[in-house]
């Protein structure tokens, strides 16, 4: 055992010599990895075990023992490994370093080679860094102004620059551009994103490469403005296209395929479609061989449907090109401004002002009916497109322009309009009285036209509202009512002095517009009713259901004033005050008295009935008596007994018809008396009214004339109250007749009416008593035998109102009375129509 263990002594020893010695590769390769040397270790102590037989506790001793020296052992190997890579590594990186220094001074070198600067920064930095020839671009006396594109370059280059920087740092998108400095020097501006830092480089351009840039600048702006062009032509709504010089197609638009019905642009030029037709290509052709344009307006075929196109070809180098514009839309345009120009030219001929336009060279283009008219020029004379000068000569020549001093500087002036920019307005006064406004409008292709308006109506009627404005102001001024007009703002716009008396107010307050609230408060210590006010208020200030207010004012002075409100077309108010206290007090005196007269009228009427009534009683007792004595069963009477009865009988019948008749117009005054409606014959009512008179008749030797129309037939009426009616007639008629004369009582029928006339031959009625005849009590002998109370016609005239009917009296002074009454013939009918 003892020989075994000294046996892995020594080789242990000879590995850690062999370690110390740099054979660690040697070591590393023999001796296997601590954890397989270990579970080596272990199988091997096992079967050494189990070949020796040895103890459990020896053998533990022995493998712990092992164990540790085979870590010590390999950590030593590792230990002297990483140095020997640490120091390998070193060296490698220095030998880098040195080459990298070595490269990055070539490529400085290399770099500023030529005049530059660099500009960067570092991500998340705005601290820039900058190296190179930096006065190149800015002094030298510090280098940040550099970054204030602004010293050194124009406003838009700077723009530009600041723009593409920020681009480059926020987003790193790279740029390449190409500048003119302050001082016209061509810089190379390109910015890039290299490594996490934004680096830019500004260096001179100059020599070969200057002219390079310039060039791909040129190159730059002409493949722009070829693409723009090309884009254009694409854009274009005409057909255009582009031929080789053997008449191939080259180009075509959009607009060129589809007029041809092609598929597509490169499916026109790949079938080589035409456009044009074989004659008008032919034509074309030619034209080209012979000048180096063609124009014309050709119809094409597009769509199935014939248009109209101007064409316009141009001979190239290496070919030709060409172009077709619809021309139908040019033709619709003029046929619709020749149209607006004939719709204009006859508005302007329906015009009452005269027209005339002139063109840049003076010449009349045209005039309207209104104009020859004014002006009396003749058609051919004016159709001949005379200058402005030779009409002006013209109407000079006529007297038809104003008087002048220097009429060639009139003149001059005049013309002036030809060169003006705004309108100028004159008015002419001719030698015959006439005034006539012209107004010149310089033309926007060159020219005038003019305008004249013959207002010496209008000039007139100025004048005249301008007189009548002075009458009215004069009017207004000397009126005794108070004025004052208010504005719809409520303000006094108008007043005349009798309103700043009448409510003892300033002028100068009231020229200042007050308010009509103000001049509310102004007038409140004459007058203090808010009422009354505030229906003023609202009647000036209304905008609504403006209507006219009539108020009555007393105030506190003891006056009465009449207030109107008057509402104007224009919105105002006109306010006016009348001072009606004497007619306020005259008013009031008539009321009291006809208070009065109506009192006594009624005590008049009260009178009448009482009095009628008493009398009615004690008449009715001796008329009773007087037939009772004549009756001859009372016994024989002596001739003088009979002759004082017939007297008494008499006089108390009269004073008996008397009181009734009293007592019917008090009776129908106080509007209880009612008709007892009935049939009504004509002729037995005439009859009737004339019994009643025969002994006048007689004792006068009047002869009675009656005319009755043979159909005239019964109406409806008072058959009692008809009869009082023409008896009244008659016995008016034969007390104003004269003895031997005659009366004449006639009856007609009418489409709705009766008629009654009763015509006498008495003196008349003098025409300040006509309207009189049918009062009460009103009597008038006017010369004749007739006496009596005046109650006959008062009683006819209400009788026949009654009935719905007409009285009227026509008399002649000297030669006698007619009265006419009129019945309705149907009751029935007139009460429906009442």
């Amino acid at each position: 055992m003892s020989g075994v263990v000294a046996a892995m002594r020594r080789t242990l020893l000879s590995c850690t010599s062999l370690a110390r010695h740099g054979m660690s590769g040697l070591v590393t390769t023999l001796v296997l990895p601590f954890g397989t040397a270990v579970a080596a270790e272990l199988a091997i102590a096992d079967t050494i075990s189990a070949w020796l037989d040895l103890n459990h506790q020896e053998f533990a001793v022995l493998t712990t023992a092992l164990a540790l020296l085979g870590f010590s052992v390999v950590a030593a190997i590792l230990l002297m490994r990483t140095r020997v890579r640490a120091a390998r590594s070193e060296l490698r990186l220095r030998v880098e370093i040195a080459s990298l220094q070595a490269q990055g001074d070539r490529l400085r070198a290399l770099l500023f080679a030529e005049p530059q600067v660099l500009i960067s920064w570092a991500a998340g930095d705005d601290r820039p860094r900058i190296s190179g020839d930096v006065a190149l671009l800015v002094p030298a006396d510090s280098p940040q102004r550099i970054l204030a594109f602004g010293t050194w370059l124009p406003p838009e280059p700077a723009l530009q620059m600041e723009r593409a920087v920020d681009a480059l740092r926020e987003a790193g998108e790279g740029f390449l551009l190409n500048l003119t400095t302050s001082t016209g020097r061509a810089i190379e501006a390109m910015g890039r994103a290299i490594g996490g830092q934004a680096i830019v480089r500004i260096r001179e351009l100059g020599g070969v490469r200057r002219e390079l840039a310039e060039a791909n600048l040129r190159y730059k702006a002409l493949w722009e403005e070829t693409e723009l062009l090309r884009d254009l032509a694409a854009a274009a709504p005409w057909p255009i296209w582009a031929r080789s010089a053997q008449g191939e197609l080259r180009y075509v638009n959009a607009a060129y395929a589809k007029a041809t019905e092609a598929q597509s642009a490169a499916d026109a030029i790949g079938r080589n479609l035409e456009l044009l037709e074989t004659d008008q290509r032919g034509q074309l052709g030619r034209a080209l061989n012979d000048n180096a344009s063609y124009a014309a307006r050709l119809p094409i075929v597009v769509g199935g449907e014939r248009k109209t196109f101007d064409v316009h070809a141009l001979k190239l180098n290496g070919g030709s090109g060409g172009i077709a514009i619809d021309a139908g839309e040019a033709a619709e345009l003029r046929a619709a401004l020749t149209r607006m120009t004939q719709a204009h030219r006859r508005t302007l001929d329906q015009l009452s002002s005269g027209v005339a336009v002139f063109d840049a060279q003076r010449r009349l283009t045209f005039y309207n009916e209104s104009y020859r008219r004014l002006w009396g020029l003749d058609q051919a004379f004016l159709d001949s497109n005379p200058d402005d000068s030779s009409v002006l000569d013209r109407l000079r020549a006529s007297r038809k322009l104003p008087e002048q001093p220097d009429f060639r500087a009139w003149k001059a002036k005049l013309h002036e309009a030809y060169r003006a920019v705004e309108p100028e307005t004159y008015t002419w006064f001719l030698p015959d009285g006439q005034a006539i406004s012209v107004v010149t409008t310089p033309n926007l292709e060159g020219g005038v036209t003019y305008l004249f308006d013959n207002v010496t109506e209008s000039l007139d009627m100025a004048r005249r509202y301008d007189r009548l404005t002075r009458v009215q102001r004069e009017t207004l001024d000397n009126l005794a009512e108070a004025v004052a007009v208010f504005g719809s703002n409520g303000r006094a716009q108008l007043f005349n002095p009798a309103f700043a008396k009448m409510w003892k107010l300033s002028p100068e307050a009231l020229r200042e517009e007050p308010h009509i609230e103000t001049v509310e408060s102004l007038c409140r210590p004459l007058f203090d009713d808010s009422i009354v006010w505030g229906a003023l208020r609202k009647a000036i200030t209304a905008i609504e259901n403006r209507a006219q207010v009539a108020l009555k004012l007393e105030r506190k002075d003891g006056s009465v004033l009449e207030c109107m409100t008057m509402p104007l077309p224009d919105g105002a108010t006109m306010l006016t005050f009348q001072d009606i206290t004497d007619t306020e007090n005259v008013e009031r005196a008539l009321r009291e008295r006809n208070e009065a007269l109506e009192t006594a009228d009624q005590m008049k009427v009260d009178f009448v009935q009482h009095v009628s009534y008493e009398l009615r009683s004690p008449l009715t007792t001796i008329v009773g008596f007087a037939h009772f004595l004549s009756d001859p069963s009372t016994g024989p009477l002596t001739p003088k007994q009979a002759e004082y009865l017939d007297y008494v009988t008499k006089s108390t019948n009269a004073l008996l018809a008397l009181t009734d008749n009293i007592l019917d117009l008090a009776t129908i005054d106080a509007g209880a008396m009612k008709l007892e409606l009935g049939p009504v014959n004509v002729g037995k009512a005439i009859a009737a009214a004339a019994e009643g008179i025969q002994d006048r008749l007689a004792t006068d030797r009047i002869t009675l004339n009656v005319e009755v129309d043979p159909g005239i037939g019964d109406f409806t009426g008072d058959e009692r109250r008809v009869v009082q009616v023409l008896y009244n007639l008659l016995a008016n008629a034969v007390g104003f007749s004269p003895e031997d004369a005659a009366v004449a009582v006639r009856a007609r029928r009418t489409e709705h009416s009766v008629v009654f006339t009763v015509t006498d031959s008495g003196p008349g009625i003098p025409a300040e008593v006509k309207d009189k005849v049918f009062n009460w009590f009103e009597s008038h002998s006017n010369g004749s035998r007739h006496r009596g109370v005046g109650l006959g016609l008062s009683l006819v005239r209400s009788f026949v109102e009654l009935h719905g009917g007409k009285v009227r009296v026509d008399s002649i002074v000297g030669q006698g009375t007619t009265v006419t009454c009129e019945f309705p013939a149907d009751q029935a009918a007139r009460n429906a129509a009442e």
